[in-house]
């Protein structure tokens, strides 16, 4: 079974930048879709951004033109570089890889201060 382990996670202030990486137990190539959601306590989880195996790039529209989506394959990682940070961007944030159902990290947690 494959296994995702997020990792960057951390206190930034503001206008700061964080990037977020998500370690995959297998070969990325193998999934149809990678995707980072983000779930603040007491509210739902959302996707925030996710790029599909033929290399569209989705970003939610409250992250668009801050945040970025890359893999590197030969690392069997995909990260994600937040910048520009808000406190609304504050929450646990999730890899996802899609094959033939979601395989889900453990999360990180995102605290942005004001």
């Amino acid at each position: 079974q494959v296994q995702l382990v997020e990792s960057g996670g951390g206190l930034v202030q503001a206008g700061g930048s964080l990037r977020l990486s998500c370690s995959a137990s297998r070969s990325i190539s193998s999934f149809n879709v990678l995707a980072w959601y983000r779930q603040s306590p007491g509210k739902q989880r959302d996707l925030v951004a996710d790029v599909t195996s033929g290399g569209t790039i989705y970003y939610a529209d409250s992250v668009k033109g801050r945040f970025t989506v890359s893999t590197d394959n030969a690392k069997n990682t995909v990260y994600l570089q937040m910048n520009s940070l808000k406190p609304e961007d504050t929450g646990v944030y999730y890899c996802a890889a899609f094959y033939l159902v979601y395989t889900w990290g453990q999360g990180t947690q995102v605290t942005v201060s004001s």
